[in-house]
């Protein structure tokens, strides 16, 4: 048997494939939804208010058991549908934790 074909019989076997994928899927912790104080969510309903297309805004929001944060231009406000699109990422208004606005000062840095 030459060198080649001997190595070969010691290489790693997936008799799975995505099997290693599924398993890192499977690690992740998920969270529940955090209920909103009352005070809370009328702050958060001002912030929106102020948002118009075009801004520049970073937003936490949960999602399929866990809280993320997406930072971006909004693209679209869609108030009939209650939903917030941030480039190409369509967001519930009912999943919003968190909305802030962001504002460049003179020279040009984003303030948060």
């Amino acid at each position: 048997m030459c060198r080649q074909d001997r190595a070969k019989q010691f290489m790693p076997f997936a008799a799975l494939k995505g099997y290693t994928e599924a398993l890192r899927r499977k690690e992740k912790i998920l969270v529940p939804r955090k209920e909103l104080a009352p005070d809370y969510q009328e702050e958060l309903d001002r912030e929106f208010k102020k948002i118009r297309k075009n801004d520049m805004i970073s937003v936490i929001y949960f999602c399929h058991g866990e809280y993320r944060k997406i930072t971006g231009l909004v693209s679209k406000i869609d108030k009939s549908k209650r939903k917030l699109t941030i480039v190409h990422t369509e967001i519930p208004l009912d999943d919003l934790y968190a909305v802030r606005r962001e504002t460049a000062d003179s020279n040009g840095e984003i303030l948060i």
